[in-house]
Formats: structure tokens, sequence, C-alpha cells
């Protein structure tokens, strides 16, 4: 049940934002597009709530509830980033909004640094879900997959982390300054006369 309310709280931010982006541009109407984005973290809320109540009435601690504080914690994290990524290219396609930035060189290594610390804001909120499950369970009950869990969550930030450090040491070069810089050169010099 728990595996079928993240699939369903998975599709249903997905059905939300394009419900609320399509309201807020297509149909005009931003405060009801608003409402609807805004209604986002219920969906959490709901997960959190019946995984809780799932350990209270004895269901054994397992994967799937680890699944459920990692999915919280990365919903915490990027949701709405998420959200503000999907509206600007929204906003771009269907209602004449500028464009997305896109990062190259170092301004893309800090782009990417800024989405690690998203990804250990994942693994606190998720970590601290799970310590509180382990707490909630007790003694009495086996812990085990909550503990790898937590596990997983800290491979995740270090994973990340190194993926995040190649972007500052094999920096992208901005292909439309790379093409501009023969046409330049080719271009001779402009003697101004006095």
């Amino acid at each position: 049940m728990i595996v079928a309310l993240i699939i369903a709280c998975e599709v249903g931010f997905w059905v939300l934002l394009v419900a609320g982006l399509a309201l807020r541009y297509l149909a005009k109407m931003p405060r009801t597009g608003a409402a609807v984005l805004l209604m986002e973290p219920l969906l959490e809320l709901i997960l959190l709530i019946v995984t809780a109540v799932d350990l209270k009435n004895g269901a054994a601690a397992d994967w799937k509830h680890g699944l459920a504080a990692v999915y919280i914690g990365f919903t915490v994290a990027y949701g709405h980033y998420t959200i503000k990524w999907v509206d600007g290219h929204f906003a771009h396609r269907f209602a004449g909004g500028p464009p997305p930035v896109k990062h190259y060189g170092l301004a893309r290594a800090k782009h990417e640094g800024k989405l690690w610390v998203r990804t250990v804001l994942m693994a606190v909120v998720a970590c601290g879900l799970l310590q509180a499950a382990i707490w909630y369970v007790g003694d009495g009950g086996d812990t085990t997959s909550l503990h790898e869990w937590q596990g997983t969550a800290l491979k995740i930030v270090s994973i990340h982390a190194v993926i995040a450090l190649t972007y500052l040491i094999w920096q992208k070069k901005d292909p439309g300054r790379t093409a501009a810089a023969p046409e330049e050169a080719a271009r001779p010099e402009q003697k101004t006369l006095r």
C-alpha cells in the first residue's frame, strides 16, 4: 500500500503541477493556478500520515517505509525548485516568457553546488524521519531496513558531491562564446585616423 501511495503522490505532484501552470498561463487564472500549486505539500503530508499509521498498526518497518521517508525528503528539498524550473519552461513555451538560463563554466559549477546542498537537505529530512520511525518502532521491532535507508541517503549525498565536483574540475564552455571568438579573430583590426 505504501509503494502505491508513493506512486500516487508522484503522479499527483505532476498532475497538480501541470494543472496549476495551465490555469496560470493558458486559462489566465493566476490565483487559481497558485492555489492548485499550493496543494502540492498535502500529498507528502498524506504520505507521512499513512506511513505513520501503517507503523502504528503493527506493520513491520521495511524498505517501503524507508522509501517513503526518502521520497518525502526529496520533495521537501527539490519540490519548490522543480515547480520553479517547470514554471520557467512553461512560461517560456506558452506565455512568451524569457528563455530559461543555461549555466556554463563556474556559474554551472555553483549551480551544481546549490543542487548538492538540496541533496544534503533531502538526506537530513529523510534521515530525521527514518530516525523518528526507528524510535517509534523501538527495541521490540526490526529496524534494520530503516538503518539501511539512512545509509542509502548518505551514499546519495556522497555520489552527488562527486558529480557536482566534476562540474568544477571540468567546466563546460559556453558554445555561444567559443563560436564568436573565431569570428572576432578573423576580423582585421580597424585603425582610427586622427
